[in-house]
């Protein structure tokens, strides 16, 4: 008796740790079957972890897991790693430039932060998209995680109108020692135009969700309300710029009766939010004082100045990225700070790399436009939203990233991912759409 009780709680023990060994393996193969699950939580990480907020680096380890999660996962299935593509070589030499400049100072972490947000992660999702979403489910996950962060950032930005502060997280996004904007609706980037680009682009995809009868009801009437309501809370004249341009463009261009319908139907809500928010004395003052603001663009044009003058001084290569914020300190004797940044992404490139980063700069933005232009879809139901509507669509999304680059540095790491991740995914349907009429017409 003793001895088989022995025998069994040895078996079981013996059970137990082949379980426990198992457990690893099991997981890696959930995650091989399911990267989109692993991206997006990767991008989720992103969103939550602002480049100068210290939050243990999750999205740089959710990055890595998701890296080589891909790329084992293409060695096993024997995936072609698709890595010449349209946008592949322009962001390719944007990272060598960029690289250069962080190695000069490589003991300094906040310009390793920049560095990924900037170039590596848009360099990264976008190859990656290509292998990760493919037809069916993973686009209706990607569409559907991109509905509920925009549901995520409406909420927080009308809590922050309304003044109910209690109920906004994470804590940090009130936290005025950290980031910029703290006065206006932020979220959790830290920074008004991030927050506002991002409400852009979602609320395009949301357009389009509507319009392929995927959001409707009561939660199509919410994005109505809201999406106008936080553009107008960010209290940034380019977001509100891009809003009002966007839906103007699809307002007189879109063949779609239906977006133009919604077009029509967000105005009118962004008129009446207006009005409301203008009711309220201390909303309606604040946006007032934002509107008239002068300030901020006097320092700009200060900086713009400085800017052009170190281009003139250095116009093929520029100064580099480790010499550029020591020499416009000494420039900008007026005003008194940490740091500059000089608003415009276009000159801190064209400044930071001269001529030939903002060539390289301009090739990405084109090639941007070129990957979604306008096409016929043989079979639109397999693609999820990436239809050839969609594809109408893509050149205003685009749109707004670049009006706001006018504005600011596009140093949002999930602004960032979001778009590029988009385009690796128009770039994948195009690439197998090629290969379809190519096989179509070796059977004629």
């Amino acid at each position: 008796m003793a001895l088989t009780e022995q025998l069994t709680v040895r078996a079981m023990a013996r059970d137990a740790g082949q379980g426990a060994l198992l457990v690893p393996f099991r997981l890696l193969h959930a995650v091989l079957n399911a990267p989109a699950a692993l991206f997006l939580v990767t991008l989720a990480a992103m969103l939550f972890r602002p480049p100068d907020l210290d939050f243990y680096h999750l999205d740089r380890i959710a990055l890595v897991a998701l890296l080589s999660a891909v790329f084992l996962r293409a060695l096993i299935l024997r995936q072609p790693l698709w890595l010449v593509r349209p946008v592949t070589w322009p962001m390719f030499g944007l990272f060598l430039l960029a690289l250069l400049g962080v190695l000069a100072e490589p003991y300094v972490p906040e310009q390793w932060s920049v560095f990924a947000a900037k170039w590596v992660v848009p360099f990264l999702f976008y190859h990656l998209a290509e292998l990760v979403f493919e037809e069916g489910p993973s686009s209706r996950q990607f569409e559907t995680f991109c509905l509920v962060v925009l549901a995520y950032l409406c909420l927080i930005a009308i809590l922050f109108v309304v003044g109910a502060k209690s109920l906004i997280f994470p804590r940090y996004i009130l936290d005025e020692s950290l980031g910029i904007h703290a006065d206006r609706a932020r979220g959790p980037f830290l920074q008004a135009v991030a927050n506002g680009v991002s409400l852009n682009i979602l609320g395009l995809l949301a357009l389009n969700a509507y319009r392929r009868g995927r959001l409707r009801g009561p939660l199509a009437l919410f994005f109505l309300g809201a999406v106008p309501l936080s553009i107008l809370a960010t209290k940034t004249r380019a977001v509100w710029l891009s809003f009002v341009g966007a839906g103007l463009i699809l307002l007189v261009l879109s063949a779609q009766r239906r977006v133009r319908r919604a077009c029509l139907w967000l105005a009118a809500a962004g008129v009446a939010g207006l009005v409301t928010v203008l009711a309220f004395t201390n909303a309606g003052d604040s946006l007032r004082e934002r509107a008239a603001e002068r300030s901020p663009v006097d320092f700009r044009v200060s900086l713009y100045r400085a800017g052009w003058a170190m281009f003139l001084e250095r116009p093929l290569l520029g100064w580099g990225a480790h010499s550029t914020q020591a020499e416009v300190t000494k420039r900008m004797n007026d005003f008194h700070q940490e740091s500059f940044v000089f608003h415009n992404a276009y000159l801190e490139v064209v400044v930071e790399h001269g001529l030939l980063g903002l060539g390289l700069y301009a090739w990405v933005l084109l090639d941007l436009f070129r990957v979604g232009r306008r096409r016929r879809i043989s079979r639109p139901t397999t693609y999820g939203f990436l239809d050839s509507e969609f594809r109408a669509i893509w050149p205003v999304l685009v749109g707004i990233y670049v009006v706001n680059a006018c504005f600011v540095v596009m140093n949002y790491q999930f602004v960032n991912g979001l778009l590029f991740t988009l385009a690796g995914m128009l770039s994948a349907q195009n690439r197998r759409q090629d290969a379809l009429e190519l096989n179509r017409g070796r059977a004629c």
